[in-house]
C-alpha cells in the first residue's frame, strides 16, 4: 500500500511539471491579432454587359396603297430582292382601260390643238391683209374689224384647248400613277421575311402584302444604367455576340447613337451601335450579349 501510494504521489507531481513547462510556449507564441492580413483581389475585369435585340433600320411591311385583286405572286418568303423588284401584281385590267381611254383624249386634243393653231394662222394672214385693204380704203372698218375679232377668237379658243390638254394629261399621269399601284415591289433591297397573301385574295388600302427587311448594316439596340452617361459616347467601341448561340464569334461595333434623354421609369439609357464587318452568324430580330469595357 505505501509502494501504491508512493507511486501516485510521483504522478501527480509529474503532472504538475508538464503543466508548468507548457505555459511558457503558450504565453511566447505570437497572438491571432499580429497576423498580417492578405491584401484583397482586385478584378480589372470591370466590364459591363447589357442585352439587346439585333436590327437593321430598313425593315416594314409592305402595304397595298389601292384596293383589288391579287392577280399574281412573283416572290417568296425567303427570297432575295432588289429595290423595285415586282414582288405581286393587282389585277389591272380596269385601271389599263381607262389609262388608255386617257391617253386617247389626250391625242384627240393634241390634234384639235394643232388644227385650231393652223386655223389661227390662215385668220392671222387674212387680218394682215384686211388692215393693208383698210389703210388703203378698199374695204370699210367694219370688215376689216370682222375679220381681226375672228382672229382673236381662234387666238382663245387655242388657249382653251391647250388647257384642255394640259388637264387630259394630268389625268393620264394620275391613271398611270394608280396602275403603278397595282405593282407591288420591294421598297429597299433585302429578303423577304413573311407573305400575307393569296392569289385570287381581295384587299383594301393599307392591307398587308409582304414583310420586307433589309439584312444589313446590322445594328444592336440595348439599355445601359444612368451612370453610363458621362462615360458612353458615339464612337465608343463595343464588342457584340450572340445570346444563344454557344461559342459564337465576338463582333466589334461602334455607338453610333445615344439617347439624350434617361427613362424615369428604369433610370437607364437606350443606345444604338452598329456592327462592323461580317457577322454570318448574326441576323436581325436574334438576341445579342453587348460588352462594354472599362476605359483604360
Amino acid at each position: 500500500m505505501k509502494c501504491f501510494a508512493a507511486m501516485g504521489l510521483a504522478l501527480v507531481l509529474l503532472g504538475w511539471s508538464a503543466c508548468d513547462s507548457s505555459a511558457p510556449v503558450g504565453s511566447a507564441a505570437p497572438s491571432h491579432a499580429a497576423d498580417p492580413i492578405p491584401a484583397p483581389t482586385i478584378d480589372n475585369d470591370q466590364s459591363f454587359t447589357a442585352t439587346g435585340p439585333i436590327v437593321v433600320e430598313n425593315q416594314l411591311d409592305v402595304e397595298a396603297q389601292r384596293e383589288g385583286v391579287v392577280a399574281a405572286i412573283h416572290a417568296e418568303p425567303g427570297t432575295p430582292v432588289e429595290k423595285g423588284q415586282l414582288l405581286a401584281m393587282l389585277d389591272d385590267r380596269q385601271i389599263s382601260a381607262d389609262v388608255a381611254a386617257a391617253a386617247a383624249k389626250v391625242r384627240s386634243i393634241e390634234a384639235n390643238l394643232k388644227n385650231w393653231q393652223a386655223e389661227t394662222k390662215v385668220l392671222q394672214a387674212d387680218r394682215s391683209r384686211a388692215e393693208k385693204l383698210y389703210e388703203a380704203q378698199v374695204i370699210p372698218k367694219e370688215e376689216m374689224e370682222h375679220v381681226q375679232y375672228k382672229e382673236e377668237a381662234d387666238e382663245y379658243e387655242v388657249q382653251r384647248e391647250a388647257e384642255s390638254l394640259n388637264n387630259a394629261r394630268e389625268v393620264e399621269k394620275s391613271l398611270e400613277l394608280e396602275r403603278d399601284k397595282t405593282r407591288i415591289v420591294a421598297p429597299f433591297s433585302g429578303i423577304v421575311a413573311r407573305r400575307y397573301v393569296r392569289v385570287g385574295q381581295k384587299v383594301a388600302i393599307g392591307d398587308r402584302l409582304f414583310w420586307v427587311t433589309a439584312l444589313g448594316p446590322l445594328q444592336v439596340k440595348f439599355t445601359l444604367p444612368e451612370r453610363f452617361v458621362a462615360e458612353i459616347k458615339k464612337g465608343e467601341r463595343v464588342s457584340v455576340v450572340s445570346a444563344d448561340i454557344s461559342g459564337a464569334p465576338n463582333h466589334p461595333a461602334k455607338v453610333i447613337d445615344v439617347s439624350p434623354v434617361v427613362d424615369p421609369s428604369s433610370g437607364t439609357i437606350e443606345i444604338l451601335a452598329e456592327i462592323e464587318g461580317a457577322a454570318a452568324d448574326l441576323r436581325p430580330g436574334m438576341l445579342a450579349s453587348i460588352r462594354i469595357d472599362p476605359k483604360q
